[in-house]
Order: structure tokens, then sequence, then C-alpha cells
């Protein structure tokens, strides 16, 4: 691929970074990364062609600081910033600022940010052109009590600018909305700063669909299949999958088709996500849209090997896509898990600690996008997602046996994560039936407990452990019992 870009700023950390600069170095772009003192021995520094470190009161101040940003990338002469997702990636004044400094930005127009990042104005923008909604009402409108009352409960109650879950509520009846209220405008000035907030009807065993987008800026506009996001807690993602399970052809034709007329619409251009909830009747609604690359994207990648980094660097130096609709083909099934540093039996609350030991699972069909290393200090200045681990098969049900294995064969220790949990998700009965809603982890919470560990797993623990230390090695590897049980930890 040729594009203007020489070099490339990329406004991220982790594994999105390492992931956006594997396509870079590919393509012959050299990479510039920003990193906090707290990831200077990190692995996306390490792979930068060049760094610089950035500064604020907390580690994500220091990622949120467009000042610094522009800064560092005009010093560096960087053509373009790729912003990732999280921080900055949906931030309209940032993207201005980013061209206002003679800098490309891989993304959507400020504009079309500012139109689809807010939760309200994408709603009415939407409904007003025919696409389908929910019913829903502004809380700021003077009837709006009566318009509740004429929609029923339950509800679900969301901030205007919100994600990743933060500031919605489900509302099952009148005395439990004023507190709902408050706290969703207290949550939506925290997170967001703003206490806008809308409530939408609530369909009580949704799934979630959604649909990645890819247009340019010469009226080209494709969608590459829909994926399953409905395995989530606490409204976020856990469990990604395409194709959507037991989807009828014509119903997802009819879901994607919408997601173009939906970003054509807007005058969308780069890659975006559309996002639908499903009813049990096959009714769908739009539920917002993403102006950036999704944390999913990898399992869209994997049934159409299509680059979507590629994509991006494509769009935003001003060609056209190489591909039309009909171009573009689904092979197999793909499925990605979410590693995350939480203990899911105390409501997932994340967990912090520092990686003692790492090994990656591997093997056909495997792919792990992560920017861990062995000593790498896990704290609560980030968001709890360590790492993804993402496999490709020719049908579901042998992608669900190659997750399955591949979580069991990841090894993560001196940090709780929730690897254990993912395996019983994928194993459990009803997902391999593909009877996945919004609800799931709480339908089939006892099942998916943690089992109390046979004495067997407590030995492998031990031996583990001491993997890393090295007059401990050769005793481990030299002593079958202990070997044999490190593969029956892998797979409790």
């Amino acid at each position: 691929m040729q594009t203007k870009f020489a070099k490339v700023l990329i406004a991220n950390r982790g594994e999105i970074a390492l992931r956006i600069m594997r396509t870079l170095r590919r393509l012959g772009i050299e990479s510039v990364a920003v990193y906090h003192a707290v990831d200077a021995a990190t692995p996306f520094v390490a792979m930068a062609d060049e760094c610089a470190e950035i500064f604020g009161e907390t580690p994500t101040a220091a990622y949120l600081d467009v000042d610094q940003l522009i800064d560092v990338a005009r010093r560096h002469g960087a053509a373009a910033v790729h912003p990732g997702y999280g921080f900055l990636a949906e931030n309209a004044a940032f993207a201005d600022a980013v061209a206002a400094a003679g800098i490309t930005f891989i993304g959507p127009g400020s504009d079309v940010i500012r139109l689809l990042g807010d939760k309200i104005t994408a709603r009415t923008f939407v409904g007003e052109r025919g696409f389908p909604l929910a019913p829903s009402i502004g809380v700021d409108d003077d009837d709006w009590r009566a318009q509740l009352a004429a929609i029923g409960y339950p509800i679900l109650i969301k901030a205007a600018a919100g994600g990743g879950g933060k500031g919605m509520h489900i509302v099952h009846s009148a005395g439990e909305l004023d507190a709902a209220l408050a706290s969703a405008r207290s949550e939506g000035q925290r997170y967001f700063a703003d206490a806008r907030i809308y409530c939408e009807k609530y369909l009580s065993h949704p799934r979630h669909i959604e649909v990645q987008i890819l247009a340019d800026e010469h009226g080209h506009c494709v969608h590459l299949g829909e994926r399953d996001c409905s395995v989530q807690r606490r409204f976020q993602k856990v469990i990604e999958e395409t194709p959507a399970p037991g989807l009828d052809p014509a119903l997802r034709e009819e879901i994607c088709t919408t997601a173009v007329a939906i970003a054509t619409a807007a005058g969308y251009t780069n890659a975006g996500t559309v996002e639908f909830i499903l009813g049990d009747g096959g009714e769908f609604y739009f539920l917002e849209m993403n102006t950036r690359l999704q944390v999913e994207h990898p399992v869209t990648e994997m049934v159409t090997g299509i680059d979507l980094v590629e994509a991006q660097l494509l769009i935003a130096a001003g060609e056209p896509l190489p591909f039309a609709q009909h171009d573009i083909q689904h092979r197999g099934h793909a499925i990605e898990m979410r590693i995350c540093a939480e203990d899911c039996d105390a409501g997932f609350i994340p967990a912090t600690g520092t990686i003692a030991l790492l090994r990656d699972a591997t093997g056909a069909g495997v792919r792990i996008d992560s920017g861990l290393c062995p000593g790498m200090a896990i704290t609560s200045a980030f968001d709890p997602m360590l790492a993804k681990l993402i496999v490709h098969a020719a049908d579901r049900d042998a992608a669900i046996a190659r997750a399955a294995d591949a979580a069991a064969m990841q090894v993560i220790l001196g940090v709780t994560t929730n690897l254990g949990f993912l395996q019983r998700v994928l194993r459990h009965p009803a997902f391999a039936a593909g009877e996945v809603h919004t609800h799931f982890i709480e339908q089939h919470a006892e099942a998916l407990r943690r089992p109390a560990p046979a004495p067997e797993r407590t030995d492998a623990i031990v031996a583990i452990a001491a993997l890393n230390e090295p007059g401990f090695r050769r005793l481990v590897y030299d002593t079958p019992p202990l070997h044999a049980a490190i593969g029956a930890w892998r797979n409790t």
C-alpha cells in the first residue's frame, strides 16, 4: 500500500499501540510512541521506531494531554496520528487540534464525531431519517414523565456521552427512578464531564449486534459483516464473535445494510461500528455508532482477511477502498476473549499485581493481542483489560473448542485474571447452543462460579510460581508429576 504517511504517531498505549505498530512496520511506515513513565519498560515502547515521554498528574492525564501529543507529533515529524481506541479516540476537539497542526487524523472528521459521539444527537439524527430506534425520551423534556408512563417499565437510563457501561442503569419500577437518575447524572459528569441523560425502553433479553463499516472519501461505503457482543458484564463486553450465531440470513443482511445506510447518511469516512440491540422477535434498534476502531476488530479481520488498520491508513490518505461489497468474503468463525485483571467471583472487581510469569497461547488459528511483559506492574491507573485472545476455525463449534483450549493454555501469573471464567463461559452448554444475550452471565452466574481447587491444582500453582526462580525451573520441568500438574491446572 502506498500512502503519503512516512511516519505516524500513535496516541495510545499497550496492546492497541503494538497492534497498530505491526501494520505500520509491515507497510514500511515509521511509528512514534508516546509513553508515561509507568510504561517506560513495556513492549510497545520497545517496538516503536521513535518514542517520547509525556507527563501528567496521573498516567491517564498524560495520555489525554492534547497539547503534549501535538507537540510530540510536530517535533518528530509525524504526518498522521492514530488514536487507537479509548483515551482521545472519539474526542472531536483532539481531531480538530490534529488537523489545525497540519497533521492527518486517522479517523472520521470532527463534525461527524460530534454528531455521532453524543448519544442524544446521534439518536435524533438516526430517528429523523427513519431508521429503527427503541422508544426513548429525553429526561430534560417538559413532559418526560408522561412520556415515560407511555413507554412503561423496565427502562434503561443512559449518559448522553457515555460508554463502557458507565452511566447506565436499569430501572424496573417508579420507586427506583429518582435514585437511578441521580446516579446516572453523577456518573456522566464524573466520567464524561456531561450530566445529560436519557431513557429508552429496556428489552429483557436482547442481543448486542454490531456492524463493522469502512467508508472512503469517494462515496464508497461497505460493511464487513456483523459481530455478536452479547456476552457482557456490567454492560461491558467479555466475549465477541463473528458471525453472530443463529442469525437469519435475511435479518443479517437487513441489519448490515441499515448500518451502511446510517453511515452514508452521516457522511462518515474511515472505520466505524454501528451498534444495534436485537429483540427476541427479530426487531432491531439503533444503539450507537462508535467513531473509531473497536476493541473487538480482530474477529472481523480473522474472517475477512482485511487488515482494518491498513484500511484506515488508506482512507486517511485520501485513497479509495480497493474493494467493493461483493469482493468481501467471510470464511469460518472467529471468537475474541477479553483477558482482564479482575476477580470474577467478587463482582468483577479490578485486580492489581505484577506479572510474574507470562506464557502466551500458540497454535494454528490463535492470535494474541497483548502489551504485557514479565515484571510489568498492573495497577488501577488504566482499564483492567490486559490482552485479547482471538481464535479462528472452520465453524463455530471448532472455534469454541479452540478458544477454550487457548484460554487454558494462556498463563498469566502475578495478578488475578478472568481466564478461568472465560473457559467456563465457553464450555457452558447454553453458549455452545448460541443462546446468548446481554444477561447471559447473570442468568448462569451460579454455573459460572469458580469451583473449589483440587489438590493437584494447588500443587500446580506452587510449581508454576517456582518457574520464575531459575534454580527451580529444571526441577519443575524434569519432574513429571509437577509437569503434569501444570497441565491439569491449565485445564481446570
